[in-house]
């Protein structure tokens, strides 16, 4: 009988869910689209109860034509949305209607934002983490307006908050464990040391010390861990598959798409990374924002990058993280015309402004110690050729593409497989399930224009700069 992983990727607007074989080939796909209440500007949350209800409904999907005694695991990733639960488990509405089945708060939610600006000014040491600057799509800023905004009916009826991808986790498996890759990158906390009190105290969350921060987190494992004793009789019925499957620890979404590139066979393929070590490859999961991924042996701190992030994505490994949250923002030279051409012209200039962003980020990276020699793609915009090529004629590095481009449910299914002990280790289940699909090499002709062109694109960055502190001052 064949053996199989499932993945489960809960997105912005959708749950999707493969079946995943033993070499990294998706073989069934299902999905479901979630809802999403925008009760007033840049307030957005979702429903637990309705996430996990089409995680079964996908689950259910993938694996209907096969004997359930065949998923030997399965693997949750999703964005680093809060879920909060009462002491029995229950939903607690976060919102000013005190609607229960509200329980989520959106990654992309920016009520916090005064809050995240409060913490940024405080300038604790925690921050060094994160850039020197708390995004209001971290957890601390959401915590804090909670307590501030919804302190009776949200904030002391709270038992449990989890990041979703640690609630998903739970719901399979009723284990309390979170992963180090939710708690390290969006909550603050530090592998060595454990959680800072005195950056909670500092911030006016001190309650949160009581019962050794029970309300967060105690017990944390790093992802792709086993998780409990596995699936759960009732979350086995929930998802059509057998109590005590393996369930490995969660990723946030893109950290999935990571793992689902990164750690590819690249041998024949003649790459500069072929015969270096995963160290050298930069993961881009590039879709609606674009998330740039790289490891390191030791802690790299980047101006401008989160990180360096302990055990986040691989167990023992530092990671960074930079990022363009609303990419191809700033085009500039545009004209009135309103021909066909000219629109190719700012679609062409859009690309290239992404592109060089990306460029600004390596070499943010490389100043720092990184040693970047291949990109890796995935995600919605790596399918667009010019995307693609534009990126490695931009930076002058390869670009890998993986064969199978659902590579964020790969990664996902990788958690499962590593869980089951069918691999030795993270690191194995990512070679033997991702496999290299296309390469796409710099046009080696156009470096000239492209390093004058990013020269010009380093003078508009510093002018904007310069003209956002004026404006502010």
């Amino acid at each position: 009988m064949s053996s199989y992983y499932v993945g489960v990727d809960v997105g912005t607007a959708s749950v999707r869910a493969a079946l995943v074989t033993q070499d990294g080939h998706v073989k069934h796909m299902a999905e479901e689209p979630i809802h999403i209440w925008e009760p007033c500007a840049d307030h957005y949350e979702q429903s637990s109860t309705d996430i996990w209800t089409k995680c079964g409904n996908v689950v259910k999907k993938v694996t209907q034509d096969i004997d359930p005694n065949a998923v030997r695991g399965i693997g949750f990733d999703a964005t680093c949305s809060l879920v909060a639960l009462d002491g029995n488990f229950q939903p607690v509405a976060v919102n000013q209607t005190g609607v229960k089945e509200r329980n989520v708060l959106m990654w992309m939610d920016h009520r916090a934002a005064e809050q995240a600006s409060r913490i940024t000014a405080m300038n604790h040491k925690v921050l060094q983490g994160v850039g020197g600057v708390m995004s209001p799509e971290m957890q601390p800023p959401k915590l804090l307006w909670l307590k501030e905004n919804l302190r009776e009916s949200c904030w002391k009826e709270t038992a449990h908050f989890f990041d979703l991808p640690d609630f998903l986790s739970w719901k399979a498996t009723g284990s309390l464990v979170r992963s180090l890759c939710t708690l390290v990158c969006k909550w603050t906390y530090s592998p060595s040391d454990g959680w800072d009190d005195t950056f909670w105290t500092a911030i006016g969350l001190e309650d949160l010390l009581e019962n050794s921060y029970s309300k967060i987190g105690k017990l944390t494992c790093c992802p792709g861990s086993p998780v409990g004793g596995g699936l759960t009789l009732e979350a086995a019925a929930d998802l059509g598959l057998k109590q005590g499957t393996a369930v490995g620890a969660s990723l946030i979404d893109a950290h999935a798409g990571g793992l689902g590139v990164i750690g590819a066979d690249l041998r024949g393929h003649h790459l500069p990374c072929e015969k270096q070590p995963i160290t050298s490859r930069m993961a881009i999961i590039c879709g609606t924002s674009s998330c740039h991924m790289a490891v390191s042996t030791q802690a790299l701190f980047v101006p401008g990058v989160w990180g360096p992030y302990l055990s986040a994505m691989l167990p023992g490994l530092w990671l960074n993280e930079g990022g363009q949250s609303a990419t191809g923002r700033l085009v500039v030279g545009l004209t009135l015309s309103q021909t066909l051409d000219d629109l190719a012209l700012l679609y062409l200039a859009t690309l290239q402004a992404i592109a060089f962003g990306t460029r600004h980020i390596i070499d943010a990276m490389k100043e720092a110690g990184h040693d970047i020699t291949t990109l890796f793609l995935c995600g919605g915009l790596s399918k667009n050729a010019l995307f693609v090529h534009t990126h490695a004629n931009t930076t002058g590095l390869p670009v890998v593409l993986p064969a199978e481009r659902e590579a964020v449910l790969v990664g996902a299914a990788v958690l499962g497989a590593c869980a089951s002990s069918d691999y030795s280790s993270i690191q194995e289940a990512m070679e033997k399930m991702t496999e290299i699909g296309h390469v796409v090499r710099p046009n080696n002709e156009l470096e000239s224009f492209y390093r004058k062109k990013y020269a010009v694109f380093l003078r508009l960055y510093n002018h904007q700069k310069e003209y956002l502190k004026l404006m502010q001052d």
